[in-house]
């Protein structure tokens, strides 16, 4: 009998000419039958910790004065076998040659994710896939990742991934966990090691997995998968 997943994504760095090298998209799953229940115990360990259940998680809040509150977040990721998480990479989006494959950087952005995506689909399974809202293209963007999405896996009438739409990330508690990892991930790879909170958040997340954060992770594993994108010559076939 096929499962149905909510799947929550995140980005960072991903526009063109932000001025950042490394980009990252990434994502937070989970059965539908246990999101209520995972978001119950996310704002529990809030309340734990003296912070309103509303309090929203963000990756650029980490600090000193809140690092145990997000170190039991992290810890709470990996204990329930529910949650899983999937990160693609890439560390130097200055390099990549659209030209050379007739693509502009809207459309290897919708590659990308489709990339970072097909770890997390089982043909066999139904999706539904929820992105933050970011900027004022949202609706625009969900149309077209959707149509990527299905396009590239034949799922021509929609029956896999069933719907992609748009999400308040202060409103949903998975969301709020994939910025935290998406975060990590993109801290360790930016080698910007300023925060020593931040460092041990990565920290815990290294210790947890049993993965670096910094080279790809086997394909087939389930709970923390990395994949560090690499272009080639400088060129890329998306």
């Amino acid at each position: 009998m096929s499962e149905l997943y909510n799947v929550y994504c995140d980005e960072s760095c991903h526009l063109e000419n932000d001025g950042q090298k490394v980009m990252a998209l990434g994502a937070v799953w989970c059965p539908i039958s246990k999101r209520r229940e995972i978001a119950d115990r996310v704002r529990d360990i809030k309340v734990r910790h003296g912070l309103s259940p509303q309090h929203e998680v963000k990756w650029t809040n980490v600090s000193p004065a809140k690092l145990d509150f997000y170190l039991d977040l992290i810890d709470f990721f990996f204990d329930d076998d529910d949650l899983h998480y999937r990160a693609l990479v890439v560390p130097d989006k200055d390099v990549i040659d659209h030209d050379a494959y007739g693509q502009d950087h809207d459309l290897w952005y919708y590659k990308m994710y489709f990339t970072m995506l097909k770890a997390v689909f089982n043909p066999h399974d139904r999706y539904r896939v929820y992105i933050d809202i970011k900027d004022t293209r949202g609706a625009t963007k969900i149309r077209k990742l959707h149509d990527v999405i299905c396009n590239s896996l034949y799922d021509f009438s929609k029956n896999i991934v069933q719907q992609v739409s748009l999400v308040d990330s202060s409103q949903v508690q998975q969301q709020q966990l994939a910025d935290l990892l998406i975060g990590a991930t993109m801290y360790i790879n930016r080698g910007e090691l300023n925060s020593d909170a931040k460092a041990a958040v990565v920290k815990r997340v290294q210790q947890r997995s049993g993965y670096s954060l910094t080279h790809s992770t086997l394909p087939r594993e389930s709970k923390c998968n990395v994949f560090i994108w690499q272009s080639y010559g400088g060129r890329n076939a998306g």
